[in-house]
C-alpha cells in the first residue's frame, strides 16, 4: 500500500503505539513515524530498541509537521495533551485517539483544536495484558475491529482515508455513535474488566484460602480472571472514571443477574441455572464463528 501519510506522530509510546509503529512499518502507510513519551526511560527504551523513526523530548515537537496524530495515553490524560500540542498543530492535520471511551475522550480534546485542525476518535478493540514499549508487535490488530466515532461535519474524504489507515494495520472498521460506543463497550469490555478485579482481590481477601493456594490450583477460569485483572491500572482507572454513567448501568443489570443465579442455587433450580448457561455458551460460538476468537483449548492464553 502506498503512503497513506507524511509523518504519523504517536504521543505515548505503549502496546498500541508500539503496534500501531510496527503495522505502519509493515504497510509501508507512512514516510515517517516520530514518537514521544512523557517518561524519560520509556523514550530511553523506545530509542534503544528502534521504536519509532525518531524519539522526539515533547508532544509538540512530536506533532510538528504532522499529518496524523495519535493519542495514545490513558483517557485521563487526553485533554491535557490536546492543550499541550494545540499551538504546534499543522493545518489540515488529523488528530485521533484509542481510548476506551469515547464521549469523554471528545469532549476532553475538541475544546483545545484550533480551526482547520480534523478530530476522528478511534478504538482498536485489540490488546493484551502486557504494557509498555517493548510489548508491541504488528499482527496486533489483524482482524480485529476498529471503531470510529465521527462527529457531525467530520470531513468525508478525511473519514474514508483515516479508514483505510485501519484496515492497512489491519483491522476492521466500523462507524458508530460515541454514546452507543460507550454503552457497548461497557458490556464488552468495562464491566467484565472489573469483574474481574473484583474476583482476584475476594482470593486475596479471602483467609481461608492461601495465596500459594490461589497460584498453584488455579482453574481455567481464575487464570483468564488474572490475565484480564493484569491490565494497566491507570488506564483503567482512567476507563471506569470516564465512562462511569455507561459501566454504573450495566452493573447494575449484572447485580440483578447474579441475584437472580444467586436464588436459583440456593433453590435448587436447576432448570433454570441449565437454560441461563446454554444461552450464555451460544454467545461464546457466535465470538467464535464471527473470527473473533478460535475454540483451541489454550487455556491460560500465550500472550505475543
Amino acid at each position: 500500500m502506498a503512503h497513506l501519510y507524511d509523518r504519523v506522530a504517536l504521543i505515548g509510546l505503549g502496546l498500541i503505539a508500539g503496534s500501531m509503529f510496527h503495522a505502519i512499518k509493515r504497510a509501508g502507510l507512512a514516510k515517517e513515524v516520530v514518537g514521544y513519551a512523557r517518561s524519560a526511560e520509556t523514550r530511553d527504551v523506545a530509542r534503544e530498541i528502534g521504536l519509532c523513526d525518531r524519539v522526539v523530548d515533547s508532544a509538540a515537537q512530536a506533532v510538528e509537521g504532522a499529518d496524523l496524530v495519535m493519542l495514545c495515553v490513558p483517557v485521563g490524560a487526553m485533554g491535557a495533551v490536546a492543550a499541550e500540542i494545540a499551538p504546534s498543530l499543522q493545518q489540515g492535520a488529523l488528530v485521533s485517539d484509542v481510548g476506551s471511551t469515547k464521549a469523554a475522550v471528545i469532549e476532553a480534546v475538541t475544546p483545545h483544536l484550533p480551526e482547520g485542525v480534523h478530530f476522528i476518535p478511534a478504538h482498536p478493540l485489540a490488546g493484551t495484558e502486557q504494557s509498555g514499549p517493548k510489548s508491541g508487535f504488528a499482527e496486533l490488530f489483524d482482524n480485529r475491529w476498529c471503531l470510529l466515532t465521527p462527529q457531525e461535519g467530520t470531513d468525508p474524504a478525511m473519514l474514508l482515508k483515516y479508514k483505510s489507515f485501519w484496515e492497512g494495520l489491519g483491522s476492521k472498521v466500523d462507524e458508530m455513535d460515541a454514546q452507543h460506543h460507550d454503552l457497548v463497550l461497557a458490556v464488552t469490555s468495562h464491566t467484565p474488566h472489573l469483574i474481574a478485579y473484583t474476583m482476584v482481590g475476594v482470593a486475596d481477601d479471602l483467609g481461608r484460602v492461601t495465596d500459594s493456594e490461589v497460584v498453584q490450583y488455579s482453574a481455567a477460569g481464575f487464570r483468564d480472571f488474572t490475565r484480564i485483572a493484569a491490565s494497566d491500572p491507570t488506564m483503567w482507572r482512567d476507563v471506569f472514571l470516564a465512562n462511569k454513567d455507561a459501566t454504573l448501568e450495566i452493573l447494575g443489570r449484572f447485580t440483578e443477574e447474579l441475584f437472580a443465579l444467586q436464588r436459583a442455587i440456593r433453590t435448587g433450580d436447576g432448570d433454570h441455572l441449565h437454560d441461563y448457561f446454554t444461552r450464555t455458551r451460544a454467545i461464546r460460538r457466535g465470538i467464535i464463528e464471527a473470527g473473533q476468537d478460535t475454540d483451541a483449548p489454550n487455556f491460560g492464553r500465550n500472550a505475543k
